[in-house]
């Protein structure tokens, strides 16, 4: 029988690819760690390739099926959202997606709260005003933060990830509502997006990006806010306006934002970085340790399970034909209906 050929676009580490490895196939990895591959270099990696195990960063289109050819079964995402993958030109080649759904829901939701504890408290910014070596003393109003006990908590996507972070923000007592229109979750009130908006003192992200939700939050949004309210954001860069965004922390609309993903990743709006209410991480909601790994295992599983003719653990199911827009409110509600992809 022939070998099958796996190209993987980074290193997963041992455990991933010695599963890989194990199973049969040719394991061929992108070799500089500290880049993700060029588009060219992805070409030519995938050419006789019958799986692909891939990142957000790479762009999984029609252009390269082809190019890696018809023996290609499986593009194994190491991720939940799959908006870097044509899912439709997937499926009109036969070729199965999977993702890696549930193990980085705890981990994601952590830095969400983490997040909001930091720019609520101003943590990012009272540390580097120390290690600027200021001048200090104590003071009953020096580096004055918000409280968060009492505070109302707004999720925009209550799935797996939003959910865990409502778990963790009500030990710190905080109120919890939901954007959606469909019945109360978990005891958490569910309002239209606009109101929920109207009445959170911190407003949390986490729906996948679609055509739909991209720029879910824009200009009206913000308007739409509680005066000082914060923005965190652990899902997709381009569910904010990044320019509305800086607008509203310019006006002083917003007390400030947290953001792990960015519109124009890896770049980042000039505005946000001059901000000291603003906390910046590099897409580090997954990087825990224990939580890689298995995110890699399942990717790694995943791509085994269909070339050897078996079901993957986690498939991704392609999008049905729409003959109209959906709108906002109803994507928001079919996300915490089904699976909470983030």
């Amino acid at each position: 029988m022939k070998t099958r050929r796996v190209y993987v676009s980074s290193d997963l580490g041992p455990g991933a690819l010695g599963l890989l490895k194990e199973s049969g196939c040719e394991v061929v990895v992108h070799p500089d760690r500290d880049r993700p591959p060029s588009r060219s270099e992805l070409l030519d990696g995938v050419a006789g390739a019958s799986g692909i195990v891939t990142l957000l960063s790479e762009k999984m289109d029609g252009e390269l099926f082809d190019h890696a050819g018809p023996q290609l079964a499986v593009v194994s995402a190491v991720s939940v959202g799959t908006d870097n993958i044509d899912i439709e030109a997937a499926a009109r080649r036969g070729i199965t997606v999977t993702n890696t759904p549930d193990v980085l829901t705890a981990a994601t939701a952590d830095l969400a709260m983490g997040l909001i504890l930091a720019v609520n408290r101003r943590i990012v910014e009272a540390d580097a005003f120390l290690r600027r070596r200021e001048s200090w003393s104590w003071g009953p109003r020096f580096f004055l933060g918000r409280d968060l006990e009492g505070e109302v908590l707004g999720i925009v996507g209550y799935g797996r990830i939003g959910a865990a972070l409502a778990r963790r923000a009500r030990a710190f007592g905080m109120k919890i509502i939901a954007a959606g229109t469909g019945p109360a979750r978990d005891g958490v009130e569910r309002l239209p997006l606009q109101e929920m908006l109207s009445v959170a003192d911190v407003v949390s992200l986490h729906v996948p990006l679609t055509a739909e939700t991209r720029h879910l939050i824009g200009p009206r949004e913000f308007a739409s806010m509680k005066p000082r309210a914060v923005v965190i954001n652990t899902a997709r860069g381009p569910l904010i306006d990044e320019g509305a965004l800086v607008q509203a922390l310019d006006s002083g609309r917003l007390r400030g934002a947290g953001l792990d993903v960015y519109e124009q990743e890896p770049k980042i709006h000039p505005g946000l970085l001059v901000r000291d209410n603003v906390v910046l991480t590099p897409h580090i909601g997954s990087a825990g340790e224990q939580t890689r790994q298995r995110m890699a295992m399942l990717a790694a599983e995943n791509t085994v399970a269909v070339l050897t003719g078996g079901d993957p653990k986690t498939p991704v199911a392609c999008p049905t034909a729409q003959t109209e827009p959906i709108s906002a409110a109803t994507v928001l509600d079919k996300h915490a209906a089904e699976k909470g992809k983030v």
